[in-house]
């Protein structure tokens, strides 16, 4: 089975805000092969933007069967499905444990359709670690890193990941500055 990895992040400018701009990278990566993209929107969330980053790196996959990994910055996508809260959401009729519709549905019901045709693992990593800065403690990160995820990767390889989610934290910024 081919090993894809996902590395995908969105921000917001003025998030909560009437007037903002929010953007979304990621970057899609099949062994030395990679594809960056990038993009955003007027008037969203980060949220939004976090949902819209991992449907926009699905969307240009072209086959189907992959194993994937996917890995973000944000607890609000890695929770939802390493805790599973998508199996309720449908369950419950798209309405949450506390009885509130569930935010973003448009875009959760988009992502959903993902989730059979491919195997996927979600790996939650921090955002915005500076390997270039002498106080960033990278034992640290990486233990945490392993905590969270489990121990099936190596310093090296955290290393490449946190370079790919800096990475896409700066295409999602690349897609905020397209609409300023």
């Amino acid at each position: 089975m081919k090993l894809v990895n996902l590395y995908t992040d969105g921000g917001c400018s003025g998030n909560q805000h009437n007037e903002n701009i929010g953007g979304w990278g990621a970057i899609l990566e099949y062994g030395q092969s990679q594809k960056e993209i990038f993009g955003g929107e007027i008037n969203t969330t980060n949220n939004r933007m976090e949902l819209f980053a991992l449907i926009s790196a699905f969307e240009n996959l072209n086959k189907d069967g992959l194993q994937i990994r996917v890995f973000s910055d944000s607890s609000y996508v890695i929770n939802c499905f390493k805790e599973k809260w998508h199996v309720s959401w449908v369950k419950n009729g798209w309405r949450t444990s506390a009885k509130k519709d569930v935010e973003n549905r448009d875009l959760w019901e988009r992502l959903l359709v993902f989730l059979p045709k491919h195997q996927i693992s979600f790996f939650h990593v921090k955002g915005h670690v500076n390997l270039n800065s002498k106080n960033t403690n990278l034992d640290k990160h990486y233990d945490k890193f392993v905590e969270s995820n489990g121990l099936g990767f190596t310093k090296e390889e955290f290393v490449h990941i946190i370079k790919m989610n800096n990475l896409a934290d700066a295409l999602a910024n690349k897609g905020i500055d397209s609409f300023r």
